[in-house]
């Protein structure tokens, strides 16, 4: 994943705060436009505010945003590291 702030969106969706630093979620050593998963992480009451906003996009649809909180996003990314999504990739091959 890169901590690198992606480039901002023209036409960002409505509602979608325009100064989000983006995080892109790429192979590392990964090069290209992807298509990569970019999240962001909105204003809260603070760290522990679990239903602060998370926005995730993808980079060939940037206007496309989906939005869940802080709290989801924490649950999802535990599962992930976990195994509990293993299951889906279990065919894909990391060297093509």
């Amino acid at each position: 994943m890169s901590d690198a702030p992606a480039d901002p969106t023209p036409g960002q969706s409505p509602g979608i705060p325009a100064d989000l630093t983006w995080i892109r979620a790429a192979p590392p050593g990964a090069t290209g436009p992807g298509p990569w998963i970019e999240i962001a992480f909105g204003a809260g009451e603070g760290e522990e505010d679990g239903e602060a906003p998370v926005y995730l996009r993808e980079t060939s649809a940037p206007e496309n945003v989906v939005t869940t909180n802080r709290r989801k996003w924490e649950a999802f990314a535990l599962g992930v590291r976990a195994g509990e999504f293993d299951h889906f990739v279990q065919d894909v091959d990391l060297n093509p």
